[in-house]
């Protein structure tokens, strides 16, 4: 803390930070499934191979995240390791929460549930990551609706979720949606034509002389604000109101004046409180019979309920926005944010990718799920999501020890993975071979595994006019700076290392 004379997280290791491979994806068609067009994606692999995957084409574009990472509780999970030691789960959740920062829109937010176990270090460490002046609230939901009489010190029946904003002068919240009880309590006793209102309080405790002046009733009775009070109003402002019609007397004339609300002039919606009680959002069992539903073999350790992925969903994006869970789990986040509306993007690294996630998501297309949400979102079924893998390492090694491009990477997928290792988009041109990967407007890459000729460079400058060409080849012959708008490099070598000192997966050319 000395060196660099800032508060700061340390633990064991946190140097020792690794630099990811950026894989790409390949759909598995048979596993894909409902609408062909549809953007959303259920990935299977490493979330941190997955999320630099993702980083290129979608850094800046996700609205909402939320994930639910392993707690660290030094508990045995059967779906997650969920017993890092503190400095390992702290390193991988800091290598993962940096990528999410970057794939978060400006005006987005992300949304974490923790335990105690966690908690304050998690703070510290996403105060690091995303600034502390745009940490929102720490949100705590009542997971258990009963004590838990075994406990050996207090039964514990919270956990928290933890929000920050990518910029918060930028974000806010959405409003959660009134409900039928809250719009119930307006009436229309006098028949306004504005419609139903609920009376108000006129008197306010914060006193102002100007404002404490008696008031004569319809009936003719004298009142005055009570001791220590004032009137919410001026007379001026109260005159104009009682022309108006939003005051009220009561039935006979004689009650202490109130002001009328009118429900069409009231906030269309609630601003979300920091405590959501399982009455509101459900709790652990209610998660657990939403998983049963559709593997009754194999439940989920630790679901959360459709109803708290709501109210975030609900807070935190709108219809059509881009929604990422790269801590899956059994498929909570994707099979609610398909429901109200939301692109998805789902990240899941075990096996209960095929048995958990991919059976649930498509039960929702084909709108078989009807639990959760369901009801209350009118939910029918529709839509789809294509099904992904994580290709193997771009690099191996031959029969001699030696690094080479792996052999399971045909061409299309040598320029894919070139692309998002040189920071272009993979956007082939069926028309022109070499416009492979596209950086800015007129910037381009070409990846083969030829060696190159001065002549061939000369046949591509001629329909390259004023856009400019990165070449990543095998060899080349001749003046490689012949033309000024081409660049040459020799095909990838592998040059990274990860925190023990071993080969990793970045290529540097």
């Amino acid at each position: 803390m000395a060196k660099n004379n800032k508060l700061e997280l340390t633990w064991a290791g946190k140097d020792a930070q690794i630099s990811p491979e950026p894989r790409i994806l390949l759909e598995d068609k048979k596993k894909s499934y409902g609408d062909q067009d549809t953007e959303n994606m259920l990935i299977h692999g490493d979330n941190l191979l997955a999320l630099k995957s993702l980083e290129a084409d979608f850094a800046g574009k996700v609205k909402c995240i939320y994930i639910d990472p392993p707690y660290s509780t030094g508990n045995a999970f059967e779906h997650y390791d969920d017993g890092y030691e503190h400095s390992i789960w702290l390193s991988l959740m800091r290598d993962r929460l940096e990528i999410l920062r970057n794939l978060l829109a400006e005006d987005g937010s992300i949304w974490i549930s923790i335990d105690d176990n966690e908690q304050a270090y998690l703070k510290m460490l996403m105060d690091e990551v995303l600034g502390r002046q745009n940490f929102i609230n720490n949100v705590i939901w009542q997971k258990k609706y009963a004590p838990q009489n075994d406990a050996k010190w207090l039964s514990d029946n919270h956990d928290f979720i933890m929000v920050w904003a990518k910029d918060k002068n930028t974000w806010r919240p959405n409003l959660l949606p009134r409900s039928e009880e809250m719009n119930a309590r307006y009436k229309n006793p006098d028949t306004d034509p504005r419609g139903v209102w609920k009376s108000g309080d006129l008197s306010v405790k914060t006193y102002n002389t100007a404002t404490d002046y008696p008031i004569t009733t319809p009936s003719g009775r004298c009142v005055n604000p009570p001791a220590g009070y004032c009137w919410r109003v001026s007379k001026e402002k109260f005159a104009e109101m009682i022309s108006d019609n939003r005051i009220w007397f009561g039935p006979t004339g004689n009650s202490v004046p109130s002001i009328k609300r009118f429900l069409s002039e009231v906030k269309q919606g609630l601003t979300s409180m920091t405590i959501w009680t399982y009455q509101e959002v459900g709790h652990n069992q209610d998660a657990k019979k939403e998983v049963i539903a559709f593997n009754s073999k194999d439940v989920f350790a630790t679901p959360k309920p459709e109803r708290l992925i709501e109210r975030v969903l609900t807070l935190g994006s709108n219809e059509g926005d881009l929604v990422l869970d790269s801590f899956l789990g059994s498929g909570t986040t994707a099979a609610v944010a398909h429901k109200m509306g939301r692109r998805w993007i789902g990240i899941e690294l075990g096996d209960h990718a095929y048995t958990h996630c991919l059976p649930r998501l498509k039960k929702v297309v084909d709108g078989e799920d009807q639990g959760g949400i369901s009801k209350a979102v009118a939910w029918k079924g529709g839509g789809g999501f294509k099904f992904y893998e994580l290709a193997s390492s771009l690099i191996t090694k031959d029969s001699r020890g030696f690094d080479i491009i792996s052999k399971e990477y045909n061409g299309d997928m040598l320029a894919e993975a070139m692309c998002k290792i040189m920071g272009f988009k993979y956007r082939p041109d069926k028309s022109v071979f070499w416009k492979q990967g596209q950086g800015t407007e007129k910037n381009w890459l070409f990846t083969t595994t030829m060696t190159l000729t001065e002549d061939y460079l000369e046949e591509i400058h001629n329909d390259l006019g004023n856009d400019s060409l990165l070449i990543c080849c095998g060899g080349f012959t001749g003046n490689k700076d012949a033309f000024k708008n081409i660049a040459i490099k020799k095909s990838p070598r592998p040059s990274w290392k990860n925190a023990n000192g071993t080969s990793q997966a970045i290529l540097y050319l």
